[in-house]
């Protein structure tokens, strides 16, 4: 899922591995994450929009995911 983390972990100057620190989930999770390789739980993503102090639909593309993920009913 496309995201703004890489962006707001810079204008915070915050490092890959203190968001994960504060998040409970490894540097490796964070990178997965920004390179939408992964995309994060619930309570993950609503950390990550708390620690950023952002809504979490404009830390996430939500957009996109529908788009990928939509299936017509029969």
């Amino acid at each position: 899922m496309k995201n703004r983390i890489r962006e707001l972990r810079a204008r915070h100057r915050m490092s890959q591995a203190e968001l994960a620190d504060r998040l409970g989930v490894s540097r490796q999770t964070v990178n997965a994450i920004e390179n939408d390789k992964y995309d994060p739980n619930l309570s993950v993503a609503f950390l990550i929009s708390g620690i950023f102090d952002e809504p979490v639909e404009d830390v996430f593309d939500k957009t996109t995911f529908l788009k990928e993920n939509h299936h017509p009913k029969p």
